[in-house]
Parts: structure tokens; sequence; C-alpha cells
């Protein structure tokens, strides 16, 4: 009898089990000193107060910002949701902790608008179970260091890619309800859904779907246009192909897909994506297959002009569920997860530069 392969599906369900398990009781560890060469292009950069993965990090004004998450940090070593909030200003050496989300959430997708941070979607703890789908929009103001609630998008949505394109927040793909339960992972399904958000008339409106539906996609915004990469799907696993938006068409257009990697299946999920001197890097990821599962260590390189990637760098921690954001002249890669699944939650950030 073959041995049947291990999904995500499978390994979500045994994470939503553990959130009321114990998880490693390894003390969270201090980490390189903060500068220091970790391998050629990178540096280590502060870790974050707490381990974290399912994270969407954002820029503002040369702050990085770190919202919830699933973090074996929350209580007492069990993994679980927090509502934690992080910042770390440019030049500095240790993050701050900021005013709490009004509810404790993981994947919620942060989007810089104007200059306040929007945190989209995501899943919290409710109806039963730790996957319950929210379509709350929360807004912080990092002058009050308070948040808000914004204006709900009409269906839930998580695991989604988000930008902004012309100041409106742009949410495409992911994952929502398939039907009336919306408690577990396995309610739902996944989705070429495109709202838009215009943050003046506080309305939502839809635009051109996605040609592919997948859950957690990297986004990277180039030339005004909005480059989905990436992903998976529940019924194929992880998907390679890449996909751009052009906003002012209110159409999508093929490009090269991710090349084939050295280690696990073509494509990722749960990778992450920034731009850097006009050219889209894309980290991590994870794969499962019928011998368990892993994560990525290259570093894709993206140009535009030719459509075609390179390998640019290997991370010095591969991680999955990440964040990538990039201040001024080089890319933060933070947190996430050093095992496929929810395994070997990190605190870690290390700068790259190409």
């Amino acid at each position: 009898m073959s041995t049947p392969a291990i999904t995500r599906r499978a390994a979500l369900t045994g994470l939503t089990a553990s959130l009321a398990a114990t998880a490693c009781a390894r003390g969270q560890d201090a980490g390189p000193a903060v500068g220091s060469s970790l391998a050629p292009g990178w540096t280590a950069g502060p870790s974050l107060p707490m381990r974290v993965q399912e994270i969407y990090p954002v820029a503002l004004n040369g702050t990085l910002y770190v919202a919830g998450g699933l973090s074996p940090d929350v209580d007492g070593g069990r993994i679980g949701i927090t509502d934690r909030v992080f910042a770390l200003e440019e030049g500095a050496e240790t993050w701050r902790e900021r005013a709490a989300l009004p509810l404790a959430t993981h994947h919620p997708t942060l989007v810089a608008v104007g200059d306040e941070v929007y945190a989209i979607g995501g899943f919290v703890a409710d109806a039963g179970g730790a996957w319950h789908m929210t379509g709350a929009v929360r807004i912080y103001d990092p002058q009050r260091n308070a948040w808000r609630s914004g204006p709900a998008m009409a269906q839930p949505y998580a695991e989604t890619v988000v930008a902004n394109l012309g100041g409106r927040v742009h949410v495409v793909t992911g994952r929502r309800p398939s039907g009336p339960a919306n408690a577990n992972w396995t309610d739902h399904a996944d989705t070429t859904a495109h709202v838009v958000l215009d943050p003046v008339a506080e309305a939502w409106t839809s635009a051109a779907p996605a040609p592919t539906a997948r859950n957690s996609a990297a986004g990277a915004v180039l030339n005004g246009r909005l480059h989905v990469i990436g992903g998976r799907t529940v019924s194929g696993g992880n998907t390679a192909l890449h996909e751009v938006y052009d906003p002012d068409a209110n159409r999508w257009t093929a490009l090269a897909p991710l090349p084939d990697p050295v280690e696990g299946p073509r494509g990722s999920g749960g990778l992450a994506a920034s731009v850097l001197d006009g050219t889209i890097y894309v980290f991590g990821g994870e794969w499962f297959s019928s011998t368990g599962g892993g994560v990525y260590s290259q570093v894709w390189a993206y140009n535009a002009e030719a459509d075609n990637w390179r390998q640019a760098s290997t991370m010095p921690t591969p991680r999955h569920g990440l964040g990538a954001v990039t201040v001024g002249d080089r890319i933060a890669t933070i947190a996430g997860a050093a095992l496929a699944g929810g395994n070997a939650t990190s605190a870690a950030v290390e700068w790259f530069e190409d």
C-alpha cells in the first residue's frame, strides 16, 4: 500500500489541535549580534521579542510593523494566536511594542495607506475553532498608537495578497468560506476573488478576478502593477504560477513562473516577496510530499523587462510564513517557521542586499 501524501490540510489540522497542546519548551534563542554577517549579502537584524509565523508585515514611513500571527510564546509555551504588535524604526536595534490588535488574529495582511496601517482579514478564534475567518478591517494610527475599525469586507478572506495600487487597497485570491461553516481551516476554499477598497469613500467594489484560485501566494507591486506569485491550492498543492494585474486596463497577464527548486516539488506556498531596485525578490516557502515536507532556501529574483528569473541567493535561515519588506536599500526577512507546518517558529530578522 502506498504512503499517502502529507498535505498542508493535514498539517494544519494537526496545528489546530496543537493550539491547545504544549509546544517545544526551548526558550527563544538570542540570535547573532545585530549587524553581524550571516552570509554574502546577509546581515543579522534585531530579533522580534517573540517567535511568530503566518504574518504579513509592512513598512510605513521607514518603520516596520508586525501584527498578530501564530506563536508558541503566547501562553506558557503553547502555540496560539497573538494580538501583539511590534514596530522597528529605521536604524533602531530593538523592536518597540505598540498597541495590540483589537482581537488576536493570525494571517492578518498589513498594507500601508497614507500615514496609517490597515490590517485586512485573517483568522480568529471564534465559533468553536481557531480558524474562524474574518472580514474585519482594522486601521492603526501610529501618531495616536491606536486601532479603529475600518469598512469590513462583504465576505471574509484570508491567506490573500493585499496591495496598495494608486491609493486603493486590492485584496486578491486567498481563501474564503465554502459554505455556512466557518470555524476550521477545512471549512474554506480557494478563490479568484478580487475586491478593492476606496479608503476615502470607505467602500468596497469588485475588479477583474484573478485567473487562478490559490492561497498563500506572494504579492509585490512593481511599476504600478500587482504581481501574484506562487502559492498553493487545496486540490493541487503548490503552484509556480506568476500572474500580473494592470489596474489601468483591469486585466491579468501570465508571466514566467517560479523556476524549479533544488529541493521539494515545484512551486511554493507561504513564501514572501518584496521589490528592491526594480527587481522582485521571492523568499522561502514550504512544500509537502509523500515523504514529509520542507522549507525552501532559495531567493529568486525576477527581471520584469526580460520576464525571467535567476537565483539571487540562499537564505541563512530558510522559513515559510515569513514577511519580506523593503526598507531603504535592503529587504528585511521577518520571523516565520524553519520547518514545514507549525513547527520551529522563529523570531529571526535577517537583512538581504543583492
